[in-house]
């Protein structure tokens, strides 16, 4: 049973649907260095679910359709796509403000030498995954040693420019590491730059708090640990009206390293395609598309939940 849905219904008088074609979202392969036990993915070193040229060629078409305002590259790890840089380049080339989400340990891998100065070269904005200040909770959710790699990587960046110089931005991603949802994301930003700054040296621009859907691997561990009825009771419980206008399926096309279009990167998760037709992007229609119902599910309560969550942080 669709509880948001009927949620909505009651909140709104009507269902979930498109608004702006603000952002396009391309996942361009589930590829990834890193086994985390949080991702809505599943990613592993081993997919082989990578976005071809062909494809990429018709994301820059979509581009050209509906004109976003940013183009938001996501994986996996995006850096393990062979044809990021081509793809990097025709975007820029075409004035599109871009920006390419990481979880940095992936930039030490020899296969990606020079990609950090190639996003300073072509200005790409960076989202850079560190779900906490504190070592031991980023081991213990992403990996050994992934807490250090990280700080090796982001002082690379900052000595580049990034977090630096204004026109190379770098914002980081937290989202919790057990069952409850992030605090404020302005009072935990000063938090994290203030330690970070301290303990580190490290500089970055936002902090952005997304709180973690139950699907993928943190529904395993939900289960795991016999909370996904706790979880789901929170989510709904915690469900705030006024994050509807800003949800970034409202706002934006995703589109799957498959070709095929979805409402955002939890449906592609979930393997749920657009309601609307044609669902590949190689026919994209934008006047259908921008009018569509949003596909949705219980899942959609961790995008409305507390402050919000969006790929661009907090809605409130």
């Amino acid at each position: 049973m669709n509880t948001f849905s009927e949620r909505m219904l009651r909140e709104t008088g009507s269902k979930l649907t498109g608004l702006t074609h603000k952002t396009l979202q391309v996942n361009v392969g589930n590829r990834c260095n890193n086994f985390c036990n949080h991702c809505h993915l599943q990613s592993t070193p081993e997919s082989t679910d990578i976005m071809d040229w062909e494809l990429m060629a018709d994301v820059l078409g979509v581009a050209e359709e509906i004109n976003p305002k940013l183009v938001d590259i996501t994986g996996g790890a995006p850096e393990l796509n062979p044809r990021l840089p081509r793809f990097l380049q025709s975007l820029v080339k075409r004035d599109y403000e871009v920006q390419v989400r990481t979880n940095l340990t992936v930039l030490l891998d020899s296969r990606v030498e020079g990609l950090m100065e190639l996003y300073r070269n072509l200005q790409i904005r960076l989202v850079a995954s560190l779900p906490c200040y504190l070592e031991e909770d980023v081991d213990r959710q992403r990996g050994k040693s992934v807490f250090k790699k990280s700080i090796q990587v982001l002082k690379r960046l900052n000595a580049l420019g990034y977090g630096v110089n204004p026109e190379l931005e770098l914002d980081l991603v937290f989202n919790p590491e057990g069952v409850f949802l992030p605090p404020n994301q302005s009072e935990l930003e000063r938090t994290y730059k203030e330690i970070l700054s301290r303990e580190w040296e490290v500089y970055f621009n936002r902090l952005l708090t997304i709180t973690n859907m139950p699907i993928g691997r943190f529904k395993h561990m939900l289960e795991t640990e016999q909370q996904t009825e706790q979880y789901r009771q929170l989510l709904e419980d915690s469900f705030n009206p006024h994050t509807l206008e800003k949800l970034m399926c409202r706002h934006q096309v995703c589109v799957g390293w498959d070709g095929l279009i979805y409402d955002c990167d939890f449906n592609f998760a979930l393997r749920l395609p657009v309601a609307t037709t044609p669902q590949h992007v190689h026919q994209f229609d934008p006047a259908a598309h921008r009018t569509r119902e949003v596909v949705t599910g219980n899942h959609c309560f961790g995008c409305t939940a507390g402050y919000g969550s969006s790929c661009e942080g907090a809605l409130e």
